[in-house]
């Protein structure tokens, strides 16, 4: 009895080999109709920050009901006057920004330097400016931005220095998307021509990349119009994306090239590649985005949203690849491997003198040895992470060349490091005969150890509520900072029992506090929810208890390389300069489980592709060695060119200027490098062939129990 021919695995590549002509322009005509309603209807990417069920949107809630005019974002204007800021000259001139300050739209509230206490610098050298807007950062138009940039170029002079800091202005300066893309792409596109020898199977994976970058763009735009979604959310996930993109692509097109070569008709090569990449690509993709998803579990939104438009993006990009490509293979046909380039091959070679087959045996013969020198290195280079700090990075890592770096510095210079992070004090007040304890409370926060400063009470006109803004005495990202404002926390409280009045502590930098506290109480629904899934589709796909084992422990080892790097370069500072990272700081509080979200979906791409040849030999040949030694021989070039692409892209995105992209690129960048050099070429294989045909143990009652997935053609009954 023959098996039912699969619809999208046999039936649609057929369909598209012999009418590409219909294939090519429909999905053309579906990416033109998504960036039609994008244009129309899409929203804006933004810098939203709720964080439900944390005290810092307690004090964004209670603001936005009952103090609304301070519910806003703010922006701090710095003045630097070497000369003094007494002078008559000079005088005039900060009163006139201060004027001009007040009448920029959405501005609610702007205080003079000159009439507030502590604005002014000891030296009288350095004021700052509050400026007060009536929406925060990431909702005002970007008309009152740039209203607001404009005036700081008109107003900044020789002797009269204007910098921007604050959450408005952080809002402001970002980078926008395109050169570390095309920087990729370019090196995509020097190792894929390296991988294959031909310019035009090098293009074919870059073309159907870029085409999936559209739609899935397009769909993050349009979902912007209804969520908050991150304002580097283009950035991450091209990204994400173009590596994805070129990877799923690149197996399909190596698959359809080695059909060819050993051959195949054109059209059966092009199936053949659906039946075999094709499934490996929509199994992979599947398992990133089921990780980028799990992001849900973590119960912040703008992280939720982020690996949302993630997922989005890699489901373009495999859909382009499995419905897409096999169209434009059919119309490239045997010219796949044209123009060639001297000295490169355009074949797969595994026979046992080429370099592929000589590796594998070799680790064939020596498994224990190689298990070892590879944990070793692996080990090595991941120590730096045990001393891993998680916080937020403030202004101060931003390059030298943007205003809030500067305005930061003129901050820490004039008043201290701590006048970059106020912690801010909301009090609901619900029984009048609590104001004359409110209005003690700078007092009682004045006693609390690590204060530098504390603003007097500002009641709203009700007396319902009130504000404190607290300076301490160290920078934001100081882990000292965190300890303050969990004390806080702790004291005010307590003496504030029985008054009738709630204090309440947050502020950006307490924000980012929760943020991390938030993450890490996640995290095990999270690793359970991604770990359990991802393992349990493996296991149904393999039919293995010990594979799914493996490739969750080998992910860590990768995660773990990868955080070694990280934290040399941000935490210690390794390679500032050249880098250009801002120097030392914590890592991004959000880092960890969004990197592991990411690689372990990334890394199960490569574990799929290397396991699936490996299964294809072991149910050929019953022999595990020999399965093992050829499964890694014939998808090692690949493998290796996949990873080599992927991490160039990710490292690309290390000559950004921002901060957290520059961490996200660095730790992807050498996490699938090392997925692909060290653990898929030396420590996969040694373990199995250490483990041997205890590799595909199954239990016969679990068998029952499991559905199948196949990610092979499925043998004809």
């Amino acid at each position: 009895m023959h098996r039912k021919p699969s619809l999208l695995f046999e039936r649609w590549p057929r369909f598209a080999t012999r009418h590409p002509w219909r294939v090519i322009p429909g999905g053309l005509a579906v990416i033109i109709l998504l960036i039609v309603v994008a244009t129309l209807s899409g929203g804006e990417f933004v810098d939203s920050f709720s964080i439900p069920g944390t005290e810092s949107q307690e004090v964004m809630d209670l603001l936005e009901e009952r103090f609304p005019r301070q519910a806003g974002g703010s922006a701090t204007v710095v003045i630097y006057a070497p000369d003094g800021l007494d002078t008559p000259a000079t005088r005039e001139r900060v009163e006139a920004l201060v004027a001009d300050l007040s009448v920029l739209p959405q501005v609610t509230e702007v205080a003079d330097p000159y009439d507030r206490k502590g604005a002014i610098s000891d030296d009288r050298t350095i004021a700052r400016i509050s400026t007060q807007y009536a929406r925060q950062g990431f909702e005002l138009d970007s008309h009152s931005l740039d209203a607001l940039v404009d005036l700081r170029v008109e107003a900044d002079a020789v002797g009269f220095q204007v910098e921007l800091g604050g959450p408005v202005a952080s809002a402001i300066e970002q980078e926008p998307p395109g050169t570390s893309e095309i920087i990729g792409v370019i090196a995509a596109a020097i190792i894929l021509l390296i991988a294959f020898g031909s310019v035009v199977a090098m293009g074919l994976p870059i073309m159907t990349a870029l085409m999936g970058l559209v739609p899935g763009f397009m769909l993050a735009t349009i979902l912007a119009a209804f969520v908050d979604m991150p304002s580097f959310t283009t950035q991450f996930s091209a990204m994400i994306g173009i590596g994805v993109g070129i990877d799923y692509s690149l197996l399909i097109v190596n698959r359809f090239r080695e059909s060819l070569h050993n051959g195949f008709s054109v059209e059966d090569s092009v199936v053949r590649a659906a039946e075999t990449a094709g499934r490996s690509v929509v199994f992979a993709g599947s398992v990133v985005i089921i990780s980028l998803l799990g992001l849900w579990a973590v119960g912040i939104p703008f992280v939720a949203y982020l690996g949302t438009a993630a997922a989005i993006l890699v489901g373009c990009t495999a859909l382009i690849a499995v419905l897409v490509l096999p169209a434009v293979l059919r119309l490239v046909g045997r010219r796949v491997d044209r123009w060639t380039i001297p000295g490169l091959s355009t074949r797969n070679i595994i026979q046992e003198d080429s370099f592929t087959m000589r590796w594998a045996r070799t680790i064939q013969r020596r498994p224990a040895v190689f298990l070892v020198v590879g944990l070793a290195i692996a080990a090595l280079v991941a120590s730096p992470a045990l001393d891993l700090r998680l916080g937020s990075s403030d202004a101060g890592n931003n390059p030298e060349s943007s205003t809030t770096r500067r305005a930061y510095d003129l901050l820490a210079q004039g008043f201290g490091l701590g006048f970059n992070g106020q912690v801010l004090v909301a009090v609901a007040i619900d029984n009048p005969g609590a104001v004359p304890a409110v209005e003690g409370l700078p007092s009682i926060i004045e006693r609390v150890d690590g204060v530098a400063s504390v603003s007097p009470v500002v009641f709203n006109k009700e007396s319902t509520a009130a504000i404190v803004s607290v300076f301490p005495e160290f920078a934001p990202q100081d882990p000292r900072t965190d300890v303050l404002v969990q004390e806080l926390r702790d004291v005010l409280p307590r003496e504030m029992r029985g008054t009738g009045a709630t204090p309440l502590v947050g502020g950006q930098t307490a924000a980012f506090i929760d943020i991390a506290d938030k993450i890490s109480g996640s995290l095990p629904i999270f690793l359970l929810l991604v770990v359990g899934l991802s393992m349990l589709l493996l296991a149904m796909v393999f039919r293995s208890i010990l594979i799914p084992i493996k490739a969750a422990l080998m992910t860590l080892v990768s995660l773990g390389v990868a955080f070694g790097v990280i934290v040399s370069v941000f935490q210690w500072g390794w390679l500032s300069g050249v880098l250009g990272t801002g120097g030392e700081g914590p890592v991004e509080s959000f880092l960890p489980m969004m990197l592991f979200a990411i690689l372990f979906g990334l890394s199960t791409d490569y574990e799929v592709f290397l396991i699936t040849r490996i299964h294809e030999e072991h149910q050929r040949t019953g022999h595990n060695g020999e399965a093992v030694a050829r499964g890694q021989a014939v998808t090692m070039r690949v493998i290796l060119a996949a990873g080599a692409i992927m991490g160039s892209v990710f490292l690309s995105f290390v000559l950004g200027d921002q901060r957290v992209i520059k961490e996200f690129g660095l730790g992807l960048g050498i996490a699938i490098l090392a997925d692909a050099l060290l653990v898929r070429m030396l420590l996969v294989p040694s373990i199995m062939h250490l483990v041997g045909h205890r590799n595909w143990w199954f239990p016969a009652w679990l068998d029952r129990l499991l559905p199948r997935l196949h990610v092979e053609p499925e043998p004809e009954e």
